[in-house]
């Protein structure tokens, strides 16, 4: 993606099924756990790259013996930073007790961060500060062990502000409106009250203090607490969840917004937000990674039963497409498959615009996550060559001899890498000349491979707000002097806010957005603009499932093709330079390439929860008022 957009963050549970001294027998060191719990953190970078933190848990250890371990970092590489404290925890204890080397018990006692139970997480930050406190997971402390709480997650609570009144109803004091927080105390309020009733319930039964706490984990019910906590949530999440004395769950929000996986073997179950990640860490075949159903938990007690369950009534399936478009890693099988669809999808729109002239044509893409859907395009565009050469042959069949023949058949598509991203920009420059300038030289082009004749075609992942493509990617290509420069977005046209994860929050910022309303005003229809803020306006009292998103009417007057023209207008860099055209890819070939990920509210403004309208027309009123706050 050229323009880049916060990824999503990233969730890693393990629990270890077996004891501690079965992994050092098989695997030669109690520290499996960690081991695998760095790799998972590691195939999930791409997930996160602002933060990420570490969690672990003992299970039965003795009264005045740590049981929970947690690491967190904001450093410029923070899962190394992690790992590299641990390490030096474990290696400082070991070199203090030698004899713990080889007593697995002695390790367990003595050593931090070894555990059963291990949360991992990468953050990639929507807002808020980009400290150590913001990062998961988030401790709940209490002196009952059952009532410790870890929570880790990937995700946006649409009604944060709703949801942290009814914790000040509940006689809480919360000490911020973070969504994180205020989901993590909206548990912890159920976990309390369902600890507390179990020990009011064991005492009639003429149990001792002591003697409940065994039982209070036997019977603690876990999927009861996420159905009260969960009952008023509005958004897209994927959480994690550890309990003190051991008990875990990992949550999926009802129209499976985000993405969850889990693996169990007998010695382990294993939950990832990306199949491949479990694949490749604990070699699981393809078919044993099973994606959590939306509005269901994993639910895995201290004795290592684990079942799914039901928590909220499933939505329509909403799962985020993006995840295929862009964010999930690409070693996914099925995720491999489909970006290159949406590359051979776009085909037909591209050889129309470049009437069909492939041989000269120079084919490439932005790196690096375009690649994919360029390779099914090339392949596209290699069908078309192959069908021009047959037609060539047979017209000209009377008259070809053997060297005429093999000049036809010698024709080859021309795919090159033109655009190389050289540096990331740095921010040391504030004004607007400095910064553009740099920009402009985020990547560098291959010279010599593009006649002047030519038409170059350039694939991207997306195109956001249009800012690199502009003051970088085109500038440098039309040095190439290309008769025409073609950009295919794999995605369609980006028109409004996400509000489940990923970092879009404001209206202006989209190039889709600019260029409706740029056409608006060039055609005399500006009172569309004002029509649609008192609508917006008026709606701001209504309950969530009456809102309806009226920023849709911004787009309405215009076809997909008129205001591609006008993002193509608002890309040109130089009138006298080569002509710029843009080709979006078609929502309904979107969801033709993606079947099982059908979530499109970026591009269609059909949001999956009621929220999802509240948040969309807040960003229009915003932008209309000029207030440049977050929607969400």
């Amino acid at each position: 993606m050229s323009d880049a957009i916060k990824h999503e963050c990233g969730i890693s549970v393990i629990r270890l099924l077996k004891p501690l001294e079965y992994y050092k027998e098989k695997y030669g060191s109690a520290f499996y756990g960690v081991n695998k719990m760095y790799l998972m953190m590691e195939k999930q970078h791409n997930r996160g790259q602002d933060g990420a933190g570490f969690a672990s848990i003992k299970l039965d250890t003795a009264p005045g013996e740590r049981y929970i371990s947690r690491q967190r970092s904001v450093a410029q590489q923070p899962i190394q930073d992690i790992f590299d404290q641990i390490n030096a925890r474990i290696n400082e204890t070991l070199a203090e007790h030698p004899e713990y080397a080889d007593d697995v018990a002695m390790q367990k006692k003595h050593v931090p961060y070894i555990g059963e139970l291990l949360l991992g997480h990468v953050r990639y930050g929507t807002f808020g500060k980009n400290s150590v406190e913001s990062v998961h997971p988030f401790l709940r402390q209490n002196n009952w062990m059952h009532r410790n709480l870890i929570v880790a997650g990937n995700f946006n609570m649409t009604n944060v502000y709703q949801l942290f009144d009814k914790l000040v109803e509940l006689g809480q004091h919360p000490k911020e409106k973070a969504d994180t927080i205020t989901v993590m105390e909206k548990i912890g309020h159920f976990l309390d009250d369902a600890v507390a009733k179990l020990y009011k319930k064991l005492k009639k039964e003429g149990y001792t203090k002591q003697e409940a706490s065994p039982l209070i984990a036997e019977r603690l019910n876990v999927k009861k607490i996420l159905k009260k906590a969960a009952k008023d949530w509005d958004g897209g999440y994927a959480m994690a969840g550890l309990l003190g004395h051991g008990d875990a769950f990992v949550l999926r929000d009802p129209a499976g917004i985000r993405p969850v996986y889990h693996y169990r073997d007998d010695e382990v179950v294993v939950v990832a937000s990306e199949r491949p990640v479990i694949q490749t860490v604990f070699n699981a075949p393809f078919e044993s990674v099973q994606e959590l159903d939306p509005g269901h938990a994993l639910i895995i007690k201290k004795s290592g039963e684990s079942a799914i369950r039901q928590i909220q009534k499933p939505l329509e399936r909403k799962a985020c497409s993006f995840e295929r478009i862009y964010f999930s890693r690409g070693s996914d099988a099925e995720i491999y498959q489909e970006r290159k669809e949406l590359g051979r999808l776009l085909m037909p729109e591209v050889l129309k615009e470049i009437d069909h002239d492939t041989q000269n044509t120079v084919f490439s893409f932005i790196p690096n996550t375009a690649e994919t859907s360029f390779y099914g395009m090339v392949e596209a565009a290699q069908v078309e060559l192959d069908e021009q050469k047959t037609a060539e042959i047979l017209a000209n069949r009377d008259n070809l001899d053997k060297s005429g023949l093999q000049k036809i058949l010698n024709l080859k598509l021309r795919t090159e890498k033109i655009a190389i991203k050289d540096v990331k920009l740095r921010t040391f420059i504030t004004e607007d000349s400095g910064r553009d300038d740099l920009v402009a030289h985020v990547y560098d082009v291959t010279y010599g491979v593009v006649k002047p004749t030519d038409n170059l075609v350039i694939i991207d992942d997306s195109i956001v707000r249009g800012t690199t493509l502009k003051k970088s990617i085109i500038k440098m290509l039309s040095r190439l002097n290309p008769k025409k420069i073609v950009v295919v977005s794999s995605a369609p046209q980006i028109r409004y806010p996400d509000c489940y994860g990923i970092d879009m929050a404001r209206l202006q910022d989209f190039i889709a957005f600019r260029a409706a309303i740029d056409l608006l005003k060039e055609n005399g229809k500006e009172n569309i603009i004002e029509e649609v803020y008192k609508k917006c306006s008026a709606q701001v009292a209504y309950k969530d499932k009456d809102v309806k998103n009226y920023v849709k009417e911004i787009y309405d007057p215009y076809t997909d093709e008129e205001i591609s023209a006008k993002i193509a207008q608002l890309l040109q860099t130089d009138k006298e330079g080569p002509a710029v055209s843009v080709i979006y890819q078609k929502v309904d070939n979107l969801h033709k390439a993606c079947p099982k990920n059908l979530g499109d509210w970026y591009f269609t403004g059909n949001y999956p929860t009621p929220g999802g309208n509240r948040v969309v027309n807040r960003a229009f009123m915003n932008f209309y008022e000029g207030n440049q706050d977050r929607a969400y």
